[in-house]
């Protein structure tokens, strides 16, 4: 069954998505903390489109990208399908991985937005854009002359995370996501039905419920 991302972005959030997944037993689903919206308030909710960075010089090599400035970048940013996420990992923290003319085309295309294990630059363009991007902050230097795409469609790794082309990502200001595409629908109902549960608790304890008496009800908190 497809999912309905709007309603997704609209009454869900990664707190609740997690808690799911660590009820089922998937444990180390959030990647890393520092994650964040260049916009506070930023919700992603879309598909991996995983691509992978390296750190390299500006320099002659026997290697067919050598000769390459980016890399494979542009064939990965003109790949993205509409609700597709942008998400890179692999260079060093030394240059920019996401800029103003990228998120350009990506939002042209459909996408659902960009994340980004490293640095974003451009930023005002970005947010006259409106674009989503995630990432550890703002950095100017280039990538040109200091990083390359190297391949994409293929599973990453982020922190303790894997992270395979098609996969759900759901990110917030409290952080990013990544659910399995095996386990998607089953993880959605169930953080569906957490959030109506917690709303009953929610009125419950608005009007005198003890914290112990309601987990004891609704067996959640």
């Amino acid at each position: 069954m497809a999912l309905d991302f709007n309603l997704i972005r609209e009454t869900l959030f990664t707190a609740v998505i997690g808690d799911v997944l660590d009820q089922m037993g998937h444990r180390h689903q959030f990647l890393p903390p520092g994650l964040a919206p260049l916009t506070a308030g930023t919700r992603i909710v879309g598909r991996a489109m995983p691509v992978l960075e390296t750190a390299s010089t500006d320099g002659p090599g026997a290697g067919p990208l050598s000769d390459r400035p980016f890399g494979l970048m542009f064939e990965a940013l003109d790949d993205l399908k509409q609700d597709e996420i942008y998400i890179t990992t692999g260079t060093a923290l030394q240059c920019a991985l996401w800029g103003g003319l990228m998120s350009t085309r990506a939002q042209y295309l459909k996408a659902a937005g960009a994340i980004l294990d490293g640095y974003v630059r451009d930023t005002s363009d970005i947010r006259r854009l409106g674009f989503p991007v995630f990432s550890r902050g703002a950095y100017a230097q280039d990538q040109g002359v200091r990083g390359k795409v190297i391949d994409y469609r293929m599973p990453l790794q982020i922190g303790q995370v894997r992270i395979a082309n098609g996969d759900l990502i759901v990110a917030d200001d409290e952080g990013v996501l990544i659910v399995p595409h095996a386990i998607e629908s089953e993880v959605i109902a169930a953080a569906q039905e957490k959030v109506a549960t917690e709303n009953l608790v929610g009125t419950a304890i608005k009007g005198g419920m003890s914290t112990q008496e309601a987990f004891d009800t609704f067996g959640v908190m």
